[in-house]
This record gives structure tokens, C-alpha cells and sequence, in this order.
């Protein structure tokens, strides 16, 4: 008997045929494979950094963002102080322009009552002086029936007349 089993030549060749497939891999398959291994290492490296440098560039652009609220803010405010102010001001100008206007109006309601009230007092110095006129009237009427008397009151007025010019 022999001590090999009839089954050890297909192990042999089976080793054998891996070996040669393994050496053939090995001497054209796995460089390529290798070489795409790498490639894809290398592209994945390359793909860290970049999404690296985009990590870093999204924190400056949002410290930037950050920046242009925080002055945007601070803008606001500037501008709501001067639009406070501003209100304030027309505010201010508003009321003394009122007061300005009512004082004017009060002058000219002053004037027209001065107006009005000597106009009052012309009309009842006309009326007491159609009255005492026609209170003379009738004195004198009655006391110059004669017309002697009507006649020395006349030269008396006529010569009162010529001594005051």
C-alpha cells in the first residue's frame, strides 16, 4: 500500500494550481489591485482634507455671518437712535410751530376784538351824539322860539367858530 491516499494528487495539484493562479495574481493582479487600492486611499485621503478645508472655511464664514449680524445689529441700533432722535426733534419742531400758530392766532383774535370793540365804541359815540343832538334840538328849540335868540346863538357859534382857527 502506499502511504500516499488517492486523494493527496488532487491536493498536489489543487497546490499546484493555486500556486500558479497566486503567482499569476501576484505578479499581474495585485499590483493593479494594489495600485487601485491606493489610488482609492489617496483620493479619500484627498477627499479629509478638502472636506477638512470646507469644515474650516464653513467656521470662518460663519464667524464672518456671525460678524455682519452682530454689526448689522449694532447698525439697527444706531439707526433707531437717530430715528428717536429724529422723532424727537420733529416732535419738538411740531410743537413750537403750534405754539408759534396759536400765538399768531391769538394776536389776530386780540386784533379783531380791539377791532370790533373800538368799532363798538365809534358806533355808540355816533349814537350818543345823534342823541345829544337831538337832545339840543329840542332845547334849543324851545328855549330859541323867538328869533332874536335864534340870532345871537348864531353869532355866538359863528365868532366860538372863528376863535378856534
Amino acid at each position: 500500500m502506499s502511504l500516499l491516499l488517492p486523494e493527496s494528487g488532487l491536493i498536489f495539484w489543487m497546490f499546484l494550481t493555486f500556486g500558479i493562479v497566486f503567482g499569476i495574481l501576484a505578479k499581474y493582479g495585485f499590483p493593479v489591485i494594489i495600485k487601485m487600492v491606493e489610488g482609492r486611499k489617496t483620493y479619500i485621503d484627498q477627499s479629509l482634507e478638502v472636506a477638512k478645508e470646507a469644515n474650516a472655511q464653513l467656521l470662518r464664514l460663519k464667524a464672518e455671518g456671525d460678524a455682519i449680524m452682530a454689526a448689522a445689529n449694532r447698525e439697527q441700533g444706531r439707526i433707531m437712535k437717530e430715528a428717536m432722535q429724529e422723532r424727537g426733534k420733529i416732535i419738538h419742531e411740531a410743537r413750537t410751530q403750534a405754539a408759534i400758530a396759536g400765538q399768531k392766532e391769538l394776536e389776530e383774535v386780540k386784533l379783531q376784538i380791539q377791532k370790533e370793540k373800538e368799532d363798538a365804541i365809534r358806533d355808540i359815540r355816533r349814537q350818543v351824539a345823534m342823541l345829544s343832538v337831538d337832545i339840543a334840538e329840542k332845547v334849543i328849540r324851545k328855549n330859541l322860539n323867538e328869533t332874536s335868540e335864534q340870532m345871537e346863538m348864531i353869532d355866538r357859534m359863528l365868532k366860538e367858530v372863528l376863535n378856534k382857527n
